[in-house]
């Protein structure tokens, strides 16, 4: 994204493409799997709320769907018949990246080292909320994107300093 951007090369509709070739195979198999699975072994009171589960994770906000659904928890013993569960993950990470490219491109102009600490400001900003939801909104805190951005943004900011300094992928920084 940063080097499309510096170079006047970034398309939005390239970058999302580009998501969806990297996510979507891999998403459709694990639905058709666990489809076929659903089918043949839940009961139809299960079939439902993994019909509903099947709509927002092909909308990206299943963490929205596991939060509001989920129970008490990630780890608790109602959360045995949610067999898309782990893509809560996926819907972070997809909303990070509806709304990260279009800020890069809306804030380039203010400058590299200004957007810089703007996403470190957002990203302590994320980190406080994190701090604060653990305590008083727990299952919230887990599933939600406001309250992970800031992992997204280190990564993001690990990416600034690399491109910045020229520093090649390499294993060993990995």
């Amino acid at each position: 994204l940063i080097n499309d951007i510096e170079n006047n090369q970034f398309s939005l509709l390239k970058f999302y493409e580009r998501r969806a070739r990297r996510i979507l195979p891999a998403l459709t198999f694990m639905i058709l799997v666990c489809i076929f699975f659903a089918w043949n072994w839940m009961l139809p009171w299960q079939i439902y709320y993994f019909g509903k589960s099947l709509i927002y994770v092909s909308l990206f906000v299943s963490n929205i769907f596991f939060w509001r659904t989920g129970g008490d928890g990630y780890f608790t013993p109602s959360v045995d018949n949610m067999p898309l569960l782990h893509t809560w993950s996926l819907g972070i990470e997809e909303q990070y990246y509806l709304i990260f490219p279009i800020f890069l491109i809306l804030t380039w102009s203010i400058g590299r080292k200004k957007l810089f600490f703007l996403l470190l400001l957002f990203g302590l900003l994320s980190l406080t909320l994190s701090e604060w939801g653990w305590r008083y909104e727990n299952i919230a805190n887990f599933y939600l994107t406001p309250t992970r951005a800031w992992e997204l943004i280190c990564g993001s900011l690990a990416a600034f300093i690399i491109t910045k300094k020229k520093i090649k992928a390499s294993n060993l920084y990995s």
